[in-house]
Formats: C-alpha cells, structure tokens, sequence
C-alpha cells in the first residue's frame, strides 16, 4: 500500500481494527457499511463471503469516487458468481452526511466478510442466546469451516482534465480495472478468500448453557468467538487463526502491499 494514501476499513468490527493494528496497521477512518446480508437462494459458503466483502467495498468506494452521470457504482456487484448487492437506505443517508473528500480525495478501502460454514450449510451471525445454541450445537463435536474474503480497493490512476472516475468491475476473485490515456480510470479491487478447518469437541449441555450466558456469542458469526472462552471448545485448526478472528493478516498484508 502507497505510505501516503490513507486506509479506510470498511468494517464496524473491533476485532478486524485491533488484528490491524497487531499488523502495525491503524485506519484513517472506519465507515461500517450497512448491505443486505442475505444468503441468495443455493449461494455457496466462499462465493456468499466473497460477494458481501466486495459490496462492502464497493459501497465506501462509491463515497469517494462519485459514478458517471446515469450510473452507478453499485453496478460492479452484479451478474455470475458475486451475484448482486444494493447498500441499504440507511447507508445511503451515511453517504450523503459523510465528511470524506469527494472525487480528489484518495484512499484505499478494506473489507471483509467471515462466515462460519458445516460444508454447503451458511450458519448465521447469531443475534440473539437462542441462535448461539443452535449453532453451538450444531458445531459441538464436528469439524466446520471458517471462510473469510477480504477486498482492498484501490484508487485508479490520476486522470486527466475531463476525464471521469468509472465503477470498478469485478470478475471472478481479483479484479483489475486498468485505465488508458482518454479513457475512464477505473479503482482496482484485489480480493483474496481464506479457509481455515476447526473441529469443536463434544459441548455438554452445561458448557452451552454457560457459553449463552456469557453473552460472548452474540453478533459473531456462527455464534462464538475463538479468542474467547470458546477458544476451550477448539480441539483442532488447521489455518490461520486470525482469519477465524475475522481477518486473515498474512494475506490482508500481502493485499496492502
């Protein structure tokens, strides 16, 4: 990442901004944007993390980098794979109230997105002490996956008087847009999608009941936190620990860089 563009997360989560900083890495700016979270019908664990993480960056990068006149930023989620994703009402207020430069500021933009999966079977960000059992007990005793997409956006090069800045495209995982003289400079968005394997033990009844009281379940995906106390139900991972976390740092770096 170029020292003198600042880094915007695009992430509410405290553990992603404190893995950040473990990596020598402190945001300019947090803006957690709001996009509809909702499985599409027969979306697969890695494409359903990959396509909400580029939403999510896309989101902020439409902040900075105002479309064309009669389009879109939000057009580059869309079609095959990534399926498509529209930020919420509540997110486009944020937009119009945000303070950030429009059109000549430059940043790069990080998201993410963790889902915890039992192969094809996407289980939820519990929300509230009933749905932390259900995935507790879903996960006691079994191996699962915990996948995280990670999209670092990119501002486009310098354009030239006249020129306008275009949405990013996305194809596949790794997008590169590229820009040429007379052309519309488009951001580039590099993606990377990382799989780590747990395997939970045998939960009694008493370990759930004490796990739901605590409170530590909710808001996470798949209803626990490894650097919490549910670090003592884990009896085997292969793969990198932060990214269960919620952010894989060997590749975010590698992104940045």
């Amino acid at each position: 990442m170029a020292a003198s563009l600042p880094l915007i997360l695009a992430s509410a989560s405290p553990r992603r901004a404190a893995l950040l900083q473990q990596a020598g890495i402190v945001p300019a700016q947090v803006i957690a944007p709001d996009v509809d979270e909702t499985p599409l019908k027969g979306e697969q664990p890695r494409a359903y993390a990959l396509r909400l993480a580029v939403a999510k960056a896309e989101a902020v990068m439409s902040l900075i980098y105002p479309p064309l006149e009669g389009g879109s930023n939000r057009e580059a989620v869309r079609g095959g794979e990534l399926g498509s994703n529209v930020p919420s009402p509540n997110f486009q207020a944020s937009l119009e109230n945000s303070t950030l430069p429009q059109g000549e500021g430059r940043a790069v933009v990080l998201a993410a997105d963790t889902v915890v999966a039992l192969g094809r079977r996407i289980l939820p960000k519990a929300e509230s002490p009933a749905e932390v059992e259900r995935c507790l007990r879903l996960l006691s005793g079994r191996r699962h996956q915990v996948i995280t997409a990670v999209a670092v956006a990119f501002p486009p090069p310098l354009a030239e008087e006249g020129d306008r800045f275009s949405s990013p495209v996305v194809t596949g995982e790794v997008a590169r847009a590229s820009a040429t003289k007379g052309a519309q400079a488009s951001p580039k968005l590099r993606t990377r999608v990382v799989m780590t394997r747990v395997a939970f033990k045998q939960l009694t009844p008493q370990e759930i009941a004490a796990y739901i009281a605590c409170g530590e379940g909710e808001g996470k995906a798949g209803g626990y936190a490894i650097q919490g106390r549910a670090e003592a139900f884990v009896r085997f991972i292969n793969g990198s620990y932060s990214n269960v976390v919620g952010l894989p740092l060997y590749e975010t770096v590698a992104l940045l860089g």
